[in-house]
């Protein structure tokens, strides 16, 4: 069972990792595609949050959030192959945050063609942390294993 769990946890960890590794090649000096297509729906995002809770969201250079999404993808899914919580937890932190703003269907009217795409991107999307978080769940819920203490060695005369 041990191995079942670890070739599952592979698979799907290569999701990210495999995307990281993409993101990371195509950096370049201006974050490349993924910041390309990140900094318009992250002024939206900025702009809705704004408009709905008055709070501001601080500027900042967009390809700083891709490297961060890199690093957490990366990073992440190593530390979950082997098991980490850490590493879920990396990983659930950057779907968290990226996911609303890059998916943003609600955007859309209902009938555009966009919508249905970036809504099954986005449902996708949140299976993935559905899982995570079932992962974190299920990790926290088994008992640590005790260390059986011994008992001492008695001498026989």
């Amino acid at each position: 069972m041990a191995l079942v769990s670890f070739v599952g946890r592979v698979l799907f960890a290569s999701v990210f990792i495999l995307s990281a590794w993409q993101e990371f090649n195509e950096f370049g000096v201006d974050g490349g595609p993924a910041a390309k297509a990140l900094k318009p729906k992250f002024n939206v995002f900025s702009k809705t949050v704004t408009a709905h809770t008055g709070v501001e969201v601080p500027e900042f250079d967009i390809k700083v959030l891709v490297a961060a999404a890199v690093a957490f993808k990366g990073v992440g899914g190593i530390l979950f192959i082997f098991g980490s919580s850490i590493g879920a937890y990396l990983l659930a932190l950057q779907q968290v945050i990226v996911t609303p703003i890059l998916y943003d269907f609600y955007n859309y009217d209902t009938e555009k063609k966009e919508f249905g795409l970036l809504f099954s991107k986005f449902s996708q999307n949140l299976a993935l942390l559905g899982a995570l978080l079932f992962f974190i769940g299920m990790k926290n819920s088994i008992p640590r294993r005790q260390l059986k203490k011994k008992a001492p060695k008695t001498k026989t005369v």
